[in-house]
């Protein structure tokens, strides 16, 4: 590149004059332990207490997916029908999860567990008519490896 040229993006660069300070004020970022804190006050303001004992809780939502959280702390007011639930969360298909969530489901999510083996089952109907077209199979030898070659 041109030397002139770099010298000339050089100096349209800077912000203020000849030997000014590139930054005039140091961004500080918030940390998020000042969040938690005012999340705790607010639920200590709630009168909510904590629930031990929870390995896993999971929140259907309409799409189909499914909020997972491994190892919650749940927290509780039962008089103003409160609940808090803090923790890593992860959001998985319903198949993910399918053998261990069956008890956790209502009727509603029944209905739409039948309405999806059904697409599951018209998706391999269709998969097999598909391969019914293509020759998966091994195909036959012509020569026999039996014989010695000399």
């Amino acid at each position: 590149m041109n030397p002139e040229k770099l010298a000339k993006l050089q100096n349209t660069v800077r912000t203020g004059g000849k030997g000014t300070v590139r930054r005039k004020k140091k961004v500080v970022h918030k940390s998020g332990a000042q969040d938690d804190k005012k999340i705790q006050a607010i639920l200590k303001k709630l009168q909510v207490n904590p629930l031990p004992g929870f390995t896993e809780v999971n929140m259907f939502k309409e799409d189909g997916t499914i909020l997972h959280f491994d190892q919650p702390k749940v927290q509780a007011n039962f008089p103003s029908k409160t609940f808090a639930i803090s923790g890593k969360a992860e959001t998985k298909q319903i198949q993910e999860l399918l053998p261990g969530i069956l008890q956790q489901m209502g009727p509603e999510a029944l209905a739409s567990i039948n309405q999806m083996a059904q697409q599951m089952r018209a998706q391999q109907q269709a998969q097999a008519a598909a391969g019914g077209a293509q020759d998966d199979d091994v195909p036959d030898l012509v020569d026999s490896f039996d014989q010695s070659q000399d």
